[in-house]
């Protein structure tokens, strides 16, 4: 298969919303415990990438086999399968090998920490498959924006700060049939309010596309939130969820990044504002979905540059 076909298949330009929690929780790691393991953000990297664009794959392969409607837009151009005339055989062959890739990656990274990876890869597998695949796949529901938003933006931001530092957030271990957790909890909160920016990105990511689809899912009974809640309500949902997004700005400069820095995260919201406006006036897969994707990308890779930033001034 051409390398253009896969990338295509697996939606590459969409990888930013698990990268982007990835390396947020990394340079955290960095700027509040001053921890980097190589070996482990390697083996999470493998983990993390093959893993997503298998779901993808999934996805896809999905669609292509559910689909009621075989015409427009949403079905000819942007499913790959279609697209390419894939054979569906290779298809379901390249998501085996990516999810044996990701899971044994996945094995390699909790045999060098320890068992709270095992229990949070887990779930976090559990909930992509059935993100994707099953009687209900969870995309296919209105709980798609929560799912994707606090899966992605919260707990892979966890897990790639966990694995350079593991007790200093928490632990799980299992001695004589008991299980003890232990959280470090004001820690683990601090993680959570610096994610949102990465939470609030990555639901409204999924948002915009179900706006996008809204007839096309109707016609297929997928059942989204904008189908409940109407295309306006969607709209203004869309909008409020990234305003929310720069109370994160608070966060940072309670850990004490400095407030010069953080002008930089604050000058995104011009362009995110811009972004917003054009979405909301046409509101289509073909001409601005990308712009949600743009707005996660510009609102936390700003995060992840003060951070940086602020690593560099401390060292």
């Amino acid at each position: 298969m051409a390398i253009r076909k896969f990338f295509k298949l697996v939606e590459i330009q969409t990888k930013a919303a698990s990268m982007i929690p990835f390396l947020l929780g990394t340079v955290y790691a960095l700027f509040r415990f001053q921890e980097f393991q190589v070996g482990h953000f390697v083996l999470m990297l493998l983990s993390l990438l093959s893993f997503d664009m298998a779901t993808t794959a999934i996805n896809n392969y999905y669609d292509f086999r559910k689909a009621s409607k075989k015409h427009g837009y949403g079905y000819e151009v942007h499913n790959a399968i279609v697209k390419y005339n894939m054979n569906p055989g290779a298809v379901v062959a390249i998501i085996v090998i990516l999810l044996s890739i990701a899971i044994g990656a996945g094995i390699a990274l909790f045999l060098e920490t320890g068992l709270l990876i095992l229990l949070l890869g887990g779930l976090s597998f559990a909930v992509g498959i059935l993100y994707s695949f099953g009687p209900i796949p969870i995309s296919r529901m209105p709980l798609g924006e929560i799912f994707s938003g606090l899966f992605m933006g919260f707990v892979i931001m966890f897990i790639s700060a966990y694995i350079h530092v593991e007790e200093k957030l928490a632990s799980l271990t299992l001695e004589n049939g008991t299980v003890l957790l232990q959280v470090q909890l004001v820690e683990v909160i601090l993680i959570f309010l610096v994610s949102i920016p990465a939470i609030l990105g990555i639901a409204n990511i999924m948002l915009a596309n179900n706006i996008c689809d809204l007839e096309e899912d109707i016609e297929n009974k997928r059942y989204t939130l904008p189908v409940y809640i109407g295309r306006n309500h969607a709209l203004r949902l869309f909008r409020i969820l990234y305003y929310a997004a720069y109370a994160d700005i608070l966060v940072l400069l309670f850990l004490g990044v400095s407030p010069f820095l953080l002008v930089l995260a604050l000058l995104t919201l011009i362009p995110v504002r811009k972004n917003i406006r054009k979405f909301s006036e046409m509101p289509t897969k073909q001409f601005t979905f990308a712009l949600s994707v743009q707005n996660f990308v510009l609102t936390n890779l700003a995060r992840i540059a003060v951070l940086g930033l602020a690593v560099l001034i401390t060292m």
